[in-house]
């Protein structure tokens, strides 16, 4: 499969992520963490909220403290706290 090269601009922390990932050997393990990755980049940048309109979500933010976005904070400190013990 050939892979497209694509240029961006990169903070630190972004290329901390990136370099990360792509240290991980090749395995089933990896191919789970780029999947699960992805899914929790999705979630996070569209918290489904109930009161989304098709111009956008009414508090214009997701670092509001709507229901929706409290639930995604909580499962995303649910997973730091996983990680953490681990």
């Amino acid at each position: 499969m050939e892979q497209e090269l694509v240029n961006v601009k990169l903070n630190p922390e972004e290329w901390k992520l990136v370099a990360g990932l792509r240290d991980i050997p090749s395995s089933p393990l990896r191919d789970l963490m780029q999947e699960m990755m992805v899914a929790l980049v999705d979630y996070v940048r569209e918290p489904r909220c109930a009161e989304i309109q098709a111009d956008g979500v009414p508090c214009e933010t997701p670092a509001a403290d709507c229901e929706q976005c409290l639930r995604v904070k909580e499962l995303l400190f649910t997973l730091r706290r996983g990680i953490a013990k681990a």
